[in-house]
């Protein structure tokens, strides 16, 4: 039962953080120009910064030469830890960045 919480509150905040990106590619739209729908941008852009935050967490764990297990058990199934971390991070980042932007207007 915990399990499927879990995964039910992780689904629930990927669909906040897609809805989130939609939000901010519709209101950075030009007139009309645009080729890609809203959605397949939110989706690319959280895909691209999940690997960045990855490459860097694999680069950081290297350099300070950190002992990680290569998979963990979530949700009955085997995740690479470094990827469940760059994941997470890149769906919560959205609301970093507008809690940034309303404490930056006033």
């Amino acid at each position: 039962m915990y399990s499927w919480s879990m995964l039910l509150g992780f689904s629930l905040l990927l669909v906040l953080s897609l809805l989130e990106r939609i939000k901010y590619f519709r209101q950075t739209d030009n007139a009309g120009d645009v080729k890609s729908s809203p959605l397949s941008l939110a989706i690319q852009e959280l895909i691209a910064v999940a690997g960045g935050v990855y490459l860097s967490l694999v680069m950081l764990i290297s350099f300070l030469k950190l002992d990680v297990p290569q998979k963990i058990l979530l949700f009955q199934m085997w995740i690479d830890p470094i990827a469940c971390i760059a994941i997470l991070l890149s769906i919560i980042q959205p609301f970093f960045i507008r809690l940034f932007c309303k404490n930056n207007k006033g």
